[in-house]
This record gives structure tokens, sequence and C-alpha cells, in this order.
């Protein structure tokens, strides 16, 4: 079974990507106490930066911080998660505060349980009120948190990032499609992301292979003209290219010299 930091890393570095060039910006495996306990993701409003005109489900009225907890595919999202979070956020607005007798306002921070899976034990025991599909709020005390389940969330475009983390391969295969990275050396986390899928034992129709060519096709760009012809033939290379375009750039008396080099077969 892959380790579970992979997995949370993944989660973070794609959701940093989501949020490059906006307005918030992303903390990933934030230390919290001096033993560590680690918080897998903060979201924190900027002063710079362009507004995301849409946010996947769930993720609606961002606050100046938001807090994110992620249980994968074999993590169960329960008491004790939802313990830990209303912890982290305790101890995080402390740290950020000026001082504990000015503490920021409550309103200023959001919580949020981000699972693969739906919490059917925990839901036994405290009330999930819908909101939409994928998306519930918990009521504990003081504290609203909002629960992300990823493999209940529809699949819209908006929806994409979501559903690379959904736990099958029919989700993988769309939020590859419709997610649009904002760097493309960044999507090389999709690579991590396949092979965390294959050791959950999760049965990818779409194959490795397919996974390599389609990532192959969509980073060409990145390659430079030898790079991209390495290894292909020169006839190959000149297939179909119009004797025209083929002489373009050649000294006309190199071609000169060629033609009267050439056997006369007169």
């Amino acid at each position: 079974m892959a380790k579970q930091i992979d997995w949370h890393r993944v989660f973070g570095l794609t959701l940093t990507d989501f949020f490059t060039d906006s307005d918030f910006q992303v903390e990933l495996e934030k230390e919290l106490t001096f033993k560590k306990q680690f918080l897998d993701v903060v979201i924190i409003k900027k002063t710079e930066g362009k507004p995301i005109k849409k946010l996947p489900d769930g993720l609606d009225k961002l606050a100046p911080y938001n807090l994110l907890t992620y249980k994968s595919l074999r993590e169960p999202f329960n008491e004790w998660a939802l313990s830990e979070l209303i912890g982290h956020y305790v101890n995080y607005r402390k740290q950020i505060s000026p001082s504990l007798d000015d503490l920021l306002p409550v309103s200023d921070f959001k919580l949020y349980a981000v699972s693969t899976r739906y919490p059917h034990n925990l839901s036994d025991e405290i009330h999930l009120q819908k909101i939409q599909d994928g998306v519930y709020d918990i009521k504990l005390g003081f504290c609203l948190i909002r629960l992300i389940v990823l493999s209940r969330m529809p699949k819209t475009p908006e929806n994409a990032l979501w559903q690379l983390f959904g736990g099958k391969a029919d989700k993988f295969v769309y939020g590859d499609k419709y997610y649009h990275w904002h760097y493309s050396k960044q999507q090389s986390v999709l690579n991590r992301l396949y092979e965390l899928y294959q050791q959950e034992g999760v049965s990818m129709s779409y194959t490795w292979e397919d996974f390599e060519r389609d990532y192959t096709r969509d980073h060409l760009h990145l390659l430079s003209p030898d790079e991209r012809l390495k290894g292909v033939p020169t006839t190959e290379r000149l297939k179909g290219v119009p004797t025209t375009e083929r002489l373009k750039g050649i000294p006309r008396q190199v071609i000169e010299e060629y033609l009267s080099q050439k056997p006369d077969k007169s």
C-alpha cells in the first residue's frame, strides 16, 4: 500500500497548481506544534492575484484562512479526524493572531474536510447536512466543517480537480482530460498519482501505456525539434514534405553542386 504522505503531498501539489496566479496561496504540511503534527493544506487569501471565476464544488466563499484535512482512498474520515481538524484550527488561530488576547475573528477561518469516500460510520453519529451532491456541512458546537466527498462529486469541468482524486479509474480519466494545469511541469504529479492508484489496487482500464502516450502528446511542445525527432529515420522525417519545403534554407550553390555530381541517366 502507498505511503500516506504520498497521497497527501500529491493532493497538496495539485491544489497548489489550481490556485496558481490567483488571489489565494497554498501552504502544505503546516507544522503546528513542537511535537510534529501537520495540517495537510492551508489556503490563504492574498492581496494580489486574479480572482478565480469558478471554484470546485464545496470551495465556495473561501475565507481569509482555509484549513483543509484530506483523507485518501483507504483512510477513514471519522470522529478523531474531526477532532484533529478542530485542534489544528485552534493552534493555527493562536499562531497567526497578534496575541492570545487579540485573536483574529472566527469569521476569518473556514474548516474543510476532503474525503475520497463517504464516511458512513460518521454519519450514523453526526448529522451531515447535504448542500449538494458531494458537499455536506457538519455543525459541531462553535465549528462548522465543510465536508467534500470526492467519490460523489458530479463530473463537471469545474470539478476536474476533485475527479483526479475520486478513487475510480473513470474519474481519474475525466480529471486528466478536463483539468487545465497552470504550469505544464506540475502535471508530472499525475505520474505519481497514477502509480498510487495502481498500488492501491484500483482497476485502471486506462492503461499505463495509454497514460504515457497521452502525457507525451500533451507535452510535445516542451521538447526541442531535435528531441521530438530523436530516433526517427531521415526518410520518415521528410515523408510528405514538399520538395520546395525540403530545399528551404539550402544555398543555391550547394544544390547545384549536388545535382552536378548525380549521374546522368539520359
